[in-house]
C-alpha cells in the first residue's frame, strides 16, 4: 500500500461531458480513503499558478448531470517543456499533494507522463475527449453524449431537408479521429460520410445522391468530419453545384458537440474511471490510466495510452457504404 495522504485533480485540454462524474468520484473516492483532495482550476496553467483549493464532499454536489468541468480547463503549451515541469512537480511537493489525477486527451497524458517520468509523483490518466481517439482504452468519457447531439441534430435537420428536398452537408467534430462521423452517419442513415483520413472524391459523393434521388428520395444527408483544415464543407458544397448541379446547404454543429447534460453512458463509466483511479494510486499504482476494455473499467500502463487511435475497424466503414445504398 502507499502512504499518499492527498490527491490533486484537474483537467486538461476541450472539455468533454462527463468531466465532472469523474471529478465527483475521484473526490469522494479520496475522501472515503481517508484522503485530502484539492481542485486544480484551469489545468496545468492553473497549477503553474497555483489556482489551487481543497475540495470535500459538498464541493461536488449536484454536478452530476451537468457537462463541461466545475474545474475549468485549458490547453498549456508551456507543458512541453522540461523546466516548466519542474515548477509544476515543485509546486504540486509545496502544496503537499502527493499524487495527481489529471482528465483529458493524449496530449495531456504525454505531458502528465513526463511529468510522472522526470520527478517520479504517482499519476492516474482519466480519457476525457469527445473524439474517443486515446490508444489503450475502448471508450473516452464523452463520446456518447457527444455523438447523441450530434445524431439529434441531424434528424430535425432531416425533417427540414426532406420538407424542401434539398441535400444538407453537416460538419461534425473529427479533426483525425473518425469516431464521431461513422457513428453518425450510421445512425442517421446519411448517404454518404466523408473521414478525415479519406481522399475527398466528389464524384462518390454525387453518385449516392443521384442514386437516392432516382428512387424517389428527396432529400440526402452528408456527414463530413472537420478534418484539419477548414473549409471541407464549403468546398464540398461549391464542387456538387459546379461539376454536377447539385444543389446543397452546410450546417457545421461545432462546440455544441461538446456540451450538454451527459448520458447515462457518460455518467457511469467516469465514475467508474475516477474511482479506480484513486483505488489504484492508494494501492501503490504509479503511473496508470483508466481504461474501459471489454465492457469493464480497469487501469492499464501509462504506456500504452499517449498515442492517438486515427484507425477505425474497416467493418464499420464498409457498414456505412452498405446501409447507405
Amino acid at each position: 500500500m502507499s502512504k499518499i495522504k492527498s490527491i490533486g485533480v484537474l483537467c486538461s485540454g476541450g472539455d468533454s461531458p462527463g468531466m465532472n462524474c469523474a471529478i465527483r468520484a475521484v473526490v469522494r473516492s479520496a475522501i472515503n480513503a481517508g484522503l485530502d483532495v484539492y481542485g486544480i482550476q484551469r489545468g496545468f496553467s492553473g497549477l503553474l499558478e497555483g489556482n489551487i483549493k481543497k475540495l470535500d464532499v459538498s464541493s461536488v454536489g449536484n454536478i452530476i448531470q451537468h457537462g463541461g468541468t466545475i474545474l475549468q480547463t485549458s490547453r498549456c503549451l508551456e507543458f512541453h517543456e522540461a523546466d516548466i515541469r519542474k515548477e509544476a512537480a515543485h509546486i504540486l511537493k509545496r502544496k503537499k499533494i502527493d499524487a495527481l489525477v489529471v482528465i483529458g486527451g493524449n496530449g495531456s497524458f504525454n505531458g502528465t507522463y513526463a511529468l510522472h517520468s522526470e520527478h517520479g509523483i504517482p499519476v492516474a490518466g482519466i480519457p476525457g475527449t469527445i473524439d474517443n481517439d486515446i490508444s489503450g482504452t475502448d471508450y473516452s468519457i464523452g463520446f456518447d453524449t457527444a455523438v447523441q447531439t450530434a445524431i439529434d441534430a441531424v434528424d430535425k435537420i432531416r425533417d427540414t431537408a426532406s420538407s424542401h428536398e434539398r441535400t444538407f452537408i453537416v460538419e461534425v467534430m473529427g479533426r483525425k479521429s473518425a469516431a464521431i462521423a461513422l457513428h453518425v452517419g450510421v445512425c442517421t442513415g446519411a448517404e454518404n460520410v466523408v473521414l478525415p483520413s479519406d481522399t475527398l472524391n466528389i464524384e462518390e459523393i454525387a453518385k449516392d445522391v443521384k442514386r437516392g434521388i432516382s428512387r424517389g428520395k428527396n432529400s440526402s444527408i452528408i456527414i463530413v468530419a472537420e478534418g484539419e483544415k477548414e473549409g471541407l464543407s464549403h468546398r464540398i458544397r461549391e464542387e456538387l453545384k459546379n461539376d454536377h448541379g447539385i444543389d446543397s446547404h452546410v450546417c457545421i454543429l461545432g462546440h455544441i458537440q461538446r456540451g450538454g447534460n451527459p448520458s447515462g453512458i457518460d455518467r457511469f463509466i467516469a465514475s467508474g474511471m475516477g474511482y479506480i483511479a484513486v483505488k489504484d494510486l492508494i494501492k501503490g499504482e504509479k503511473a496508470i490510466v483508466t481504461a474501459y476494455r471489454h465492457g469493464e473499467v480497469v487501469t492499464v500502463p501509462f504506456s500504452e495510452c499517449l498515442e492517438k487511435k486515427t484507425d477505425y475497424l474497416p467493418q464499420y466503414i464498409n457498414l456505412v457504404k452498405t446501409l447507405s445504398i
